[in-house]
């Protein structure tokens, strides 16, 4: 079966372009303020409506543009949750935009598949389900980005519904966990439920850490804390570097895919911070602010965070804000900035309002979501990085 486009095939899109990019200064770049920084998230919004809009009533959006002519005519869940997502960062700073994230929230039903999936519990499938589609394989991953926006919005609004959806996708999540102890580094959440990969990814497990840390902090119940602890520890056993840094992920042999991306070193942070924040034990503030120096390091001071994909480094910056909601530090909140002023001046369209990361030209809509969303976030005053993943 052919593998859905994902991380993995969208990540190699203009990699080579991007590193190319990174070596040009940002033109005269002051660091964003609020007011500029909403502006420009309005205006890369905007340029989704305009380019990705499907016009059919559905609130889904296309995968990318210029179309290609294999397309199929909706993009696939996990662009679609970045432009849901992008709505609501959006929504947090402008409540004008409560219809649209009304909308967004409307569509991504569409993906919705309650009859479930391989372990008999529903999901967000990859590709919407009927009448918009034929459905596809669950992602745990996917789904967890979604329940993370739930929880997020019931943070900010107290949105019941919301946090009922966001226990559904961790229910989810923990069905997704290895219970075969012939497997090498038996435990870890699969990154899919798909027959073509049975690998256990960072980035399966901590976002499932960081929502079950989110919803112990909520109800306060034992056992979302006790996932997180599996989710995190396990990961922090099989995939996590001597330096602090983390690993892709390791099949059933234990073969380790050592690949560093920046979500999969954002994401523990943030659940070293939670992980603080209910227990109060500083050793988890520590963790963090090493894991968040180290990929400091590692992407900024080492000139390696343009060769990521724009929506790994969103993801990326949120937890580095989440912690300096802590520590009310700046550091990485400048870097943040400094980054999404050099991809405006080097990378945009003016014409268009789309953001271009290949020689080729066009634009995906998670690339664009992913735009959004960063500076939608600058745009917040700090009091809500608390809320962020």
């Amino acid at each position: 079966m052919p593998m859905f486009p994902s991380r993995r095939v969208m990540v190699g899109s203009g990699l080579a372009a991007m590193t190319a990019m990174a070596t040009t200064p940002a033109a005269a770049a002051e660091r964003s303020g609020p007011a500029r920084a909403l502006s420009r998230a309005i205006a890369a919004y905007s340029a989704i409506e305009r380019h990705f809009g499907t016009n059919d009533g559905s609130g889904l959006v296309r995968e990318q543009y210029p179309a290609a002519a294999d397309d199929k005519p909706y993009s696939y869940e996990w662009p679609f949750s970045q432009v849901h997502i992008a709505a609501l960062d959006l929504t947090a700073v402008d409540a004008t935009y409560e219809p649209e994230l009304a909308r967004r929230a409307k569509a991504q039903e569409h993906f919705w598949n309650a009859g479930g999936g391989t372990t008999g519990l529903p999901g967000y499938d990859s590709y919407p389900v009927a009448p918009y589609g034929t459905g596809g394989d669950m992602f745990y991953d996917d789904n967890e980005w979604v329940g993370l926006a739930k929880v997020q919005r019931h943070l900010q609004t107290g949105d019941t519904a919301a946090l009922a959806r966001a226990k559904e996708i961790f229910a989810l999540v923990r069905s997704g966990w290895d219970t075969d102890t012939s497997h090498a580094a038996p435990g870890g959440v699969f990154w899919t439920q798909a027959d073509w990969s049975h690998d256990r990814n960072t980035v399966s497990n901590m976002p499932g850490a960081q929502l079950a840390l989110r919803l112990h902090q909520i109800t306060g119940e034992a056992d979302y804390l006790n996932w997180a602890r599996r989710f995190h520890d396990w990961t922090n056993t099989h995939l996590q570097r001597p330096d602090g840094l983390y690993w892709d992920h390791l099949d059933l042999k234990g073969t380790i895919e050592k690949t560093i991306w920046s979500y999969n070193q954002g994401v523990p942070v943030g659940v070293n911070v939670l992980l603080y924040e209910v227990t109060r034990d500083r050793a988890y503030l520590r963790r963090a602010e090493r894991i968040a120096e180290a990929a400091y390091a590692y992407y900024v001071t080492q000139g390696r965070l343009f060769a990521q994909p724009v929506f790994f480094n969103s993801i990326f910056f949120k937890n580095l804000l989440l912690l300096e909601s802590v520590t009310k530090k700046d550091k990485y909140h400048r870097a943040m900035a400094d980054y999404a002023d050099q991809v405006w001046s080097t990378m945009r369209d003016p014409a268009t309002g789309l953001v271009h990361f290949n020689a080729a030209g066009g634009t995906e809509a998670i690339q664009q979501a992913a735009f959004a969303q960063i500076y939608a976030v600058l745009a917040w005053p700090r009091a809500k990085w608390r809320t962020l993943y």
